[in-house]
């Protein structure tokens, strides 16, 4: 997998990365999905450099101008309900995509440590020869990304595949590497070193869920 880790990076980035860690930010969830969102734009901007582009020619009121614009048939899936806030960051660059959303959660038995992911909603348009964009803004472990890629079989084959995180940890992101296909890229904007014993990113900023829509039973 090819990783873009633009938190190593100085860029405005970093101050919204910065927000959505910080507790007393965290408090306004307005404020946090709205830094989710601008981090997915500046993500979407450095994806848009490595797809594939076409020259076309635009009429100006005054003439005409070749371009090079993008070809690519972009489908955007995001992973509820966490994903919403990065995928509207998406959209606003990728307008034109088609959008595809799976509903993935952890289910902790008897509030255990151990979990396993549950999948149990899926809406997607034809995956087959596309340019598939996961949306997930918290690679923790990497199991909610794998379950995910199983879901996908039965949608054809994406031409390539994109992964967009918020933040992940360095077990996650190497886990993911070793199942998803070698030209994966993965574009994130900070990689942190741990998982706690739940398996939350650590420092991470807690539930992006919970912060962004509140805290569920």
């Amino acid at each position: 997998m090819i990783i873009h880790n633009l938190g190593e990076n100085n860029s405005l980035m970093n101050k919204f990365t910065a927000e959505i860690r910080d507790v007393n930010i965290q408090k306004d969830s307005m404020r946090f999905r709205r830094n989710i969102e601008r981090i997915g734009e500046i993500l979407s901007y450095e994806m848009s450099k490595s797809l594939c582009f076409e020259k076309s020619e635009v009429s100006t009121p005054l003439g005409t101008k070749k371009m090079d614009l993008p070809t690519d048939k972009l489908v955007l899936c995001s992973i509820l309900r966490a994903g919403l806030p990065l995928h509207q960051g998406l959209l606003n660059y990728f307008d034109g995509a088609e959008n595809a959303f799976i509903s993935a959660y952890r289910h902790h038995e008897g509030n255990e440590d151990e979990f396993e992911v549950i999948v149990n909603y899926f809406a997607a348009p034809s995956l087959q020869g596309k340019t598939l964009v996961l949306i997930d803004p918290m690679l923790a472990t990497g199991r909610t990304l794998e379950n995910v890629l199983k879901s996908l079989k039965d949608y054809g084959t994406p031409a390539q595949i994109h992964i967009v995180s918020v933040i992940g940890a360095e077990e996650g992101v190497e886990y993911v590497s070793g199942i998803f296909p070698e030209n994966t890229q993965l574009w994130i904007s900070a990689i942190d070193p741990e998982l706690n014993a739940r398996g939350y990113i650590v420092p991470g900023i807690g539930d992006a869920g919970d912060l962004a829509y509140g805290e569920k039973l």
